[in-house]
């Protein structure tokens, strides 16, 4: 992507203090309660106010949005805060629906930025539009997915184009509804640091207690702003209940995190070295994720063992496995020094939690 520099264009021209804030509820559920949290939203730092009108469900016989009759009260939260309306789209018909009620911000959902197709056609749908559009990641981890959706837009001539990191989908059960993956969104930054990136904590925490912490790590790492969902009711939401907090909540949020303001080279430089050492941070975590994985697998070969009669150490397949080990190790850059002294630690540890269960 050429003139990468042009797509902050749109975010500078907001001139906050502040990250980026990007509120309103899950669903547009009716049009008194998408009027009474926008007034309630539009003195906080919001500046776009988002409602899904469209809701692509996993399952049948959800609730799946009020459609087209809900771009008509967007349209009234406009003309009555002044505050910037959004919503997703997942097909050529809503862009055309969106754009008629004068939608200032299209976002793509995870379930549609797995699909080529389906991004083609929206782009298509938008070609040279001045509204912004975000892309959210795909729900499977795939930064070759998210950066494809992102250059078929710019190839339709959308310039005011940004990223919206939500989580990735796993099969196994964490505290989070979708799994940050940090390293993706930090390796899109890397690739291309004009590219305006927002966290949506919402959809990474599936519940409202740990959205805070979420929230701080992504403007640790140099997000440029925040979706959060925001309801009246939370509890009697109609959709994603539990992920979602009340203005007054996001408004205590937004003062408690720590914002980063950068005006002179040496706070320039501090801010530089927060943000590799928050990215140093997310890479031990998921280093402590896999180690812990890693001992459960060895608890299993124990029980194995332990039901065949069989001994602990297997000197034959630990020699392969430090050989290998080695040989990979070279190739990013780490000697074999380190390589002996870390395995023979986490061998140690495997060695140690085997014989528990032998002796148990």
């Amino acid at each position: 992507m050429e003139n990468k520099k042009e797509m902050k264009k749109w975010l500078d021209g907001f001139n906050l203090n502040h990250p980026l804030v990007i509120g309103g509820p899950c669903s547009a559920e009716t049009e008194d309660q998408v009027l009474k949290i926008a007034h309630e939203l539009k003195t906080t730092d919001v500046s776009i106010y988002r409602a899904g009108i469209w809701k692509p469900r996993t399952r049948p016989g959800m609730f799946e949005g009020v459609g087209a009759i809900g771009l008509k009260w967007l349209e009234k939260v406009k003309k009555e805060t002044g505050l910037l309306i959004a919503t997703e789209v997942a097909n050529a018909s809503h862009v055309k629906l969106a754009l008629q009620h004068d939608i200032d911000v299209l976002w793509i959902g995870a379930r549609s930025t797995v699909s080529p197709f389906i991004v083609q056609e929206i782009a298509d749908a938008l070609r040279d539009t001045n509204k912004i559009v975000l892309v959210k990641n795909p729900v499977n981890p795939d930064l070759s997915l998210w950066l494809g959706g992102i250059e078929r837009l710019y190839s339709a001539n959308i310039k005011n184009l940004g990223v919206i990191h939500r989580g990735f989908s796993t099969y196994e059960k964490t505290k989070y509804r979708n799994n940050p993956e940090w390293q993706l969104p930090i390796e899109l930054q890397n690739r291309f640091p004009d590219l305006p990136l927002i966290c949506d904590p919402s959809h990474i925490a599936g519940r409202r207690d740990i959205l805070q912490d979420i929230s701080q790590t992504a403007l640790d790492l140099n997000f440029d702003g925040l979706m959060i969902e925001t309801h009246i009711n939370p509890d009697k939401a109609w959709s994603d209940a539990a992920q979602q907090i009340t203005p007054k909540v996001l408004v205590k949020m937004m003062e408690d995190l720590k914002m980063r303001k950068v005006t002179n080279e040496e706070i320039d430089y501090k801010n530089s070295l927060n943000t590799l050492r928050t990215q140093i941070d997310v890479i031990d975590h998921g280093l402590l994720d896999t180690l812990g994985k890693r001992m459960k697998v060895a608890i299993e070969i124990g029980n194995l063992k332990k039901k065949k009669n069989v001994a602990v150490l297997q000197t034959k397949r630990w020699n392969e496995i430090l050989g290998k080990m080695i040989l990979d190790g070279e190739e990013k850059g780490l000697s074999e020094e380190f390589i002996l002294r870390m395995f023979k630690a986490i061998h140690q540890e495997s060695i140690n939690h085997q014989k528990k269960v032998i002796n148990s």
